[in-house]
């Protein structure tokens, strides 16, 4: 059985992976920061899959945790064979108005998020092979009013992709990205309708995308049809790009 990490995992996208991996018969681990009580539900939820299921709180922004984090999973489930860099956040705000510490939060769980935990894999993957998979922003590609410090971590992990791909394809290792468009999550679901307009009217398609979907294309990149795909970035967005 293969064995899937997923960076920030108990809500949204990370979630609708978690079940995804699960469903395919994966055994998945996934980290939380903050939020104890959805990730217990979430392990619960999967029922006859919770054996194969583990949560783990963890920072993505500590090297040390994501090194233990590693470790326990490889212990408990064994090797591990898919990471997907999933963990980040938003702190829009206009950039005459940003101060560092907003900056410096995004770029940290973002960007260091990604580097920890691909670095604490890639010498199992190195011998083995595996994948790792980055879960980018359509704002990385296209930039954003208001989200200066959100596109810059998007596109470096968009140029992170690209350049650890070319390094560790001849040991079988592949890296790609996915760059999410706009995806009904509770952030869009909050919205009143006059603003949920405003946005939709920018997407060609005229609506959002699903967690579910962006899942089913993560168990894709992650699988054997995907073999021959390295160095990649899919962009799910509806159009809007």
């Amino acid at each position: 059985m293969k064995v899937a990490l997923i960076t920030g995992g108990s809500r949204g996208i990370g979630q609708a992976m978690v079940k995804e991996f699960a469903g395919a018969c994966y055994s998945v681990a996934f980290t939380y920061n903050e939020n104890g009580a959805a990730a217990e539900s979430l392990v619960t939820g999967l029922g006859e899959q919770a054996q194969r299921a583990l949560a783990y709180q963890a920072d993505v922004r500590d090297f040390a945790q994501a090194q233990g984090v590693v470790k326990a999973v490889q212990e408990t489930l064994g090797p591990i064979d898919v990471l997907i860099n999933n963990a980040g956040i938003r702190r829009d705000r206009a950039f005459h108005n940003m101060d560092p510490e907003l900056w410096r939060e995004v770029i940290e769980t973002n960007l260091m998020g990604p580097f920890n935990y691909s670095r604490a894999v890639i010498g199992g993957m190195i011998r083995r092979g595996g994948v790792i998979l980055n879960v980018a922003s359509v704002s990385g590609l296209i930039g954003i009013a208001g989200q200066t410090n959100y596109s810059a971590s998007k596109a470096g992990l968009i140029g992170f992709t690209k350049a650890l791909s070319r390094e560790v394809a001849r040991f079988s290792v592949r890296v790609n990205a996915i760059a999410p468009g706009v995806i009904e999550t509770d952030m869009t679901e909050s919205l009143d309708e006059n603003a949920r307009r405003k946005l939709l009217a920018h997407i060609p398609m005229g609506c959002p995308g699903t967690p579910e979907q962006v899942a089913r294309l993560a168990l894709y990149l992650a699988g054997e049809d995907a073999a021959y795909v390295t160095g990649q970035v899919f962009t799910m967005d509806g159009g809007l790009s």
